[in-house]
């Protein structure tokens, strides 16, 4: 009864999450460009009622750019970690299941891509794809599969020693049979899971190139185009257009990070005994 009443938590707490979420995207979404306008008679305006994280240099209300701006990040961390995920599952299976060679070289593209900084190389991507919302999608895509891709690889090579799959072999079944009907089914909690878990990693990135300059252009409302150009302002003593899209992005991520680890405890049986 305790394991069901802590897997029943996990439940609800994983629904609740992720209704927040998608509350937050479609929110965003939902903003209309007018109210993303200028108005020079609301210039610098503290936080209040009317306008609870304030107004910026140009009198637009900072928490329309702030959910704006987390929609923008939820957007494009989850494309980046789909395609990410993506890559580690193909990298993971052909690598268990394919021959020697296939292993030995999906090992080697892991530890080449591991020993280069992630931040260095989405930079590179970033600026050789013309920047820009799809060169930050790419870049995070191709440099956050290493650690998922070993995980699927290490499950597959369990899978692949038990006796149906050698029983599939037997009866002549092929390895794309034997992945889509027996490997892919037992991975796809870890991969859920690891597609999840690589959601904050995909936004914080997003989020820190952007306020370098290497990221979404500066028309974007996006956390680190508001963050960057807060830089500027804190000085004068508005310190709201720094602090509250910094904390409101800081709770998006570690809320979808405790999302993350809540849906481990349904899909891991070893975390449901927990």
């Amino acid at each position: 009864m305790k394991r069901l009443n802590r897997r029943a938590a996990a439940a609800v707490g994983s629904a609740v999450m992720l209704v927040l979420v998608l509350a937050v995207y479609i929110g965003g979404a939902m903003i209309p460009d007018a109210a993303l306008q200028a108005d020079f008679s609301r210039r610098g305006l503290a936080p209040s009622a009317a306008h609870l994280f304030g107004t910026d240099f140009l009198g637009r209300d900072m928490f329309a750019r702030t959910v704006k701006g987390l929609s923008l990040s939820l957007a494009v961390g989850a494309a980046a970690s789909g395609m990410s995920a993506v890559i580690a599952l193909v990298i993971g299976v052909a690598a268990a299941m394919g021959r020697n060679a296939v292993d030995h070289a999906a090992n080697w593209f892991v530890d080449l891509f591991m020993s280069v900084p992630h931040t260095v190389l989405i930079i590179l991507i970033s600026i050789a794809l013309a920047r820009g919302a799809a060169g930050m999608m790419v870049g995070v895509a191709l440099t956050h599969w290493t650690g998922l891709a070993r995980v699927i690889r290490g499950e597959v090579l369990q899978i692949r020693a038990q006796q149906y799959i050698t029983a599939s072999r037997g009866f002549g079944k092929g390895p794309l049979w034997i992945a889509r009907r027996h490997i892919l089914p037992h991975v796809a909690p870890q991969f859920l899971i690891g597609l999840v878990l690589l959601f904050p990693h995909a936004i914080m990135h997003e989020s820190g190139l952007t306020f370098l300059g290497f990221g979404l252009p500066p028309e974007q409302p996006a956390i680190g185009i508001i963050l960057s150009e807060s830089m500027k302002y804190i000085s004068s003593g508005m310190v709201w257009l720094a602090v509250f899209p910094g904390l409101s992005l800081a709770a998006l991520v570690l809320l979808i990070d405790r999302l993350g680890n809540t849906a481990r405890r349904l899909f891991e049986p070893r975390e449901a005994q927990l």
